[in-house]
Order: structure tokens, then C-alpha cells, then sequence
């Protein structure tokens, strides 16, 4: 139960960091361009990848902090840096196939849950 707390702190802290820095980002560059999610999703998954690499393969980072970091702070931070390592650990493996599906279903099938959820909102609440 304790992790579990932990990670939820963890994710709260992240959320707020995200709100911060995407807010901050789109104050210095405008709104003409998504800049506030780029510079989340992209620092996302930097830090993501030194959690990861320092938890699992130096071992220099205990598990519960990797697990409080990784899910609760980068999950609250952004997802799509989850998606980002999962996408490189399987090139790294040489797994080309499954990280070009990971890839392609992953932008496909979003982009379509969006525009589903986009047009049930529409013919539920209406234009």
C-alpha cells in the first residue's frame, strides 16, 4: 500500500510539472505550434530513459524509487515517454518489426480513438 501511495504522489507531482513547464513553454514560444506538449513529451522521455537505465540496467536506483519516478512522476509527467522507451528497448533488441507496429498502431490507433471520442462527444452533447 505504501508504494502504491508513493507513486500516486508521484504522479500528482508530475502532473504539476507538466502543467507548469507546458504552460511556461507556450508563454516564451506562443501557440502556433504545440510547443508546451513537445517539451513535455520529449523531456518526458530523456528523464525517463536515465530512470530506466539507472534502475534496471546500472542497478544504481532501488526499485520502489524507480517504480515512484518512472510511473508516478514521468506517468503523471507525460505517457508518451513511456511509449518512447518501449519503442527503443525493442530496437535495441532488434526487435525492428514490433517497434515499427508499436509505432504505427500506436499513432494510427490514437489518432483514431481521439477522432472516435471526438465524434461520440459530438452526437451525445451535440455541436
Amino acid at each position: 500500500m505504501t508504494r502504491f501511495l508513493l507513486i500516486c504522489l508521484g504522479g500528482a507531482v508530475g502532473t504539476g510539472a507538466r502543467y507548469l513547464l507546458s504552460g511556461w513553454v507556450l508563454q516564451v514560444f506562443g501557440t502556433s505550434f504545440p510547443y508546451g506538449t513537445l517539451a513535455v513529451n520529449t523531456i518526458g522521455s530523456f528523464l525517463l530513459a536515465i530512470i530506466m537505465y539507472l534502475g534496471i540496467e546500472a542497478t544504481t536506483l532501488p526499485p520502489t524509487l524507480r517504480l515512484v519516478l518512472g510511473t508516478g512522476v514521468m506517468g503523471g509527467f507525460t505517457t508518451y515517454s513511456t511509449f518512447s522507451y518501449e519503442t527503443m528497448k525493442y530496437l535495441q533488441d532488434g526487435a525492428w518489426a514490433v517497434a515499427v507496429t508499436n509505432i504505427v498502431v500506436s499513432v494510427i490507433g490514437c489518432l483514431a480513438a481521439c477522432l472516435s471520442g471526438w465524434a461520440a462527444a459530438r452526437w451525445l452533447v451535440g455541436p
